[in-house]
């Protein structure tokens, strides 16, 4: 199989004329080429006045040698992308492995266990996607918050209440079989070769179904409602698992996969003396602008056409007090959504549907913060920050789950919102003008400001005075990390544990967690052979 680079087609060219163009590149006609698939597509709008879409291509023809002489520009053997199953290892379990959280990086180890037989036990301490939407939507309409079944907690993890963009920069090849696995669990095909591909939370409700329907299929099994209180660890080595009800799991093998909110299990898990560390994240709020501002200003006057879509951005600035601010989880055409996970506590995140035809765009603007931020040097203090600026955020809200929020051109001058401006906020319990400078500390604040004004630069309209800021975004990524031996995959301190995904520190987003999570299952399964049952 051949791979073609560099097809270039305008924006007003059809996509059936790639394989045209192809074939022109080759000097041979259209039906030589025996098989045809699109790898990638990308955009490129960086020529002003021109917008044109980039494709590499696989394709196979009679005679390949034939071009690859050297004659033909950007044409090579296709690599083998192929996922290869890791080696069993020849040690007989004594249990079958159990996997904690079924966010990406618990679905997708769960996933290669049953298909290479080992039969796992899950155990998720939220509810099955369609309960969960329940809760969710009583949460998102009453105020009425679920605190063991929410965005944070449930079937899919918080990956299936946002974007469901499945852009990494990991570069890997286990990337592949995540969308793959995706397409099979009904993802449209196009996240196989898109740039920047996404499903979208009405999709993902049926994918993260399908992907369990097939773990239980395989003999494994997938209880929910189910949360772990108490690791039974002897001599540094896993014995078992105590439930919340109190029934005692034996497992010897457990991957952890329990997401960056599980703040309860981190505390547990910390007194059972699993070695943890206080790690850097980010926290901020969410900036909404119409979509309409981010179309124009990313395709300016191609904006609206029916191949672009709705504009994506994603923005870095060094702020003047040395803090690093980006954009984060960027939804087009979405919904800021109270994603908060404990009573009394107002957490914000972004979320879009596959169509992305929502009317405003959203992102968090964070800002890094750092252990020594965190006035202790104890391994749980970044979930006593988060807490704080949390519980605050309530209170300013109105401790009712309404967000506070505040207009950029207000903040930028330095005073309250009364009022909000042209920008409709789309959180649905509805938001309090307030002076969001009362929620952050002055470092937080001032880096805001500073990145407002030099994003502005890079991207007009983004300082725009009716973009709407809503507080508080703190949950980018897990305020810790579960140490673990990166030859092994086992946790430093306890043999049998896999730390693993965002919740362990070692991801961010949903494809880099299922990446993580098969690099987990794989060490697993290159040490032990199925147990008996």
């Amino acid at each position: 199989m051949l791979r073609i680079t560099q097809i270039k087609l305008s924006i007003q060219d059809d996509l059936a004329a790639v394989k045209a163009q192809v074939a022109k590149k080759l000097k041979i006609k259209p039906v030589d080429i025996l098989t045809f698939r699109i790898y990638k597509e990308s955009i490129d709008a960086r020529k002003r006045g021109e917008i044109n879409f980039i494709y590499t291509v696989d394709i196979r023809v009679a005679d390949e040698s034939r071009f690859l002489t050297g004659k033909f520009k950007n044409v090579a053997m296709t690599p083998d992308l192929t996922y290869k199953n890791p080696q069993m290892g020849t040690t007989k379990l004594a249990h079958r492995p159990v996997v904690i959280g079924f966010g990406p990086a618990g679905m997708y180890a769960a996933l290669l266990l049953a298909q290479m037989g080992y039969k796992p036990l899950v155990l998720e301490r939220g509810e099955a996607v369609d309960e969960r939407v329940k809760s969710i939507d009583d949460f998102w309409e009453a105020g009425k918050l679920n605190p063991h079944s929410n965005v944070q907690f449930g079937e899919g993890g918080a990956g299936t209440f946002s974007d469901g963009k499945l852009t990494s920069r990991v570069k890997d090849l286990r990337g592949r079989k995540v969308l793959s696995e995706f397409v099979n669990a009904g993802a449209p095909e196009e996240i196989l070769y898109k740039a920047h591909p996404h499903v979208g939370t009405d999709l993902l409700r049926d994918i993260v179904k399908n992907i369990r329907k097939e773990i239980i299929s395989l003999g494994g099994e997938v209880r929910f409602n189910t949360q772990v209180n108490h690791v039974e660890i002897k001599d540094n080595k896993l014995e078992g698992l105590t439930l919340t009800s109190g029934e005692f799991i034996q497992a010897q093998q457990a991957i952890l996969a329990i997401g960056h909110s599980a703040r309860d299990t981190f505390g547990e898990l910390y007194r059972d003396g699993v070695k943890m560390t206080a790690k850097p994240f980010a926290v901020g709020v969410r900036v909404e602008h119409p979509q309409t501002v981010i179309d124009k200003a990313q395709y300016k006057e191609f904006a609206g056409h029916p191949r672009l879509g709705a504009a994506e951005y994603r923005l870095t600035h060094k702020a003047k007090n040395g803090r690093g601010v980006y954009t984060f989880c960027m939804c087009p055409g979405g919904l800021v959504v109270a994603s908060a996970s404990e009573a009394g506590h107002l957490v914000t995140n972004g979320m879009s549907e596959h169509a992305r035809d929502q009317h405003n765009a959203n992102s968090g603007l964070l800002v890094q913060v750092f252990p020594e931020d965190f006035g202790s040097e104890h391994p749980l203090a970044g979930i006593d920050f988060q807490r704080a600026l949390e519980k605050k955020a309530y209170e300013l809200g109105g401790s009712t789950y309404q967000a506070p929020a505040q207009l950029v051109g207000d903040f930028l001058k330095g005073q309250p919102s009364t009022a909000m401006g042209s920008v409709t906020p789309s959180y649905s319990l509805g938001v309090m003008p307030t002076d969001l400078t009362a929620l952050f500390p002055d470092y937080i604040s001032d880096a805001l400001k500073d990145a407002l004004v030099g994003l502005d630069k890079k991207m007009h309209g983004f300082a725009m005075s009716d973009a709407v800021m809503t507080g508080v975004e703190s949950r980018s990524s897990s305020p810790l990390r579960i140490n673990r031996d990166e030859a092994n995959f086992q946790s430093e301190s306890t043999t049998g544990i896999y730390p693993s995904g965002e919740g362990a520190g070692f991801a961010g987003g949903i494809v880099s967690a299922a990446i993580d999570g098969l690099k987990c299952a794989e060490a697993l399964i290159s040490q032990f052979a199925p147990a008996e049952r």
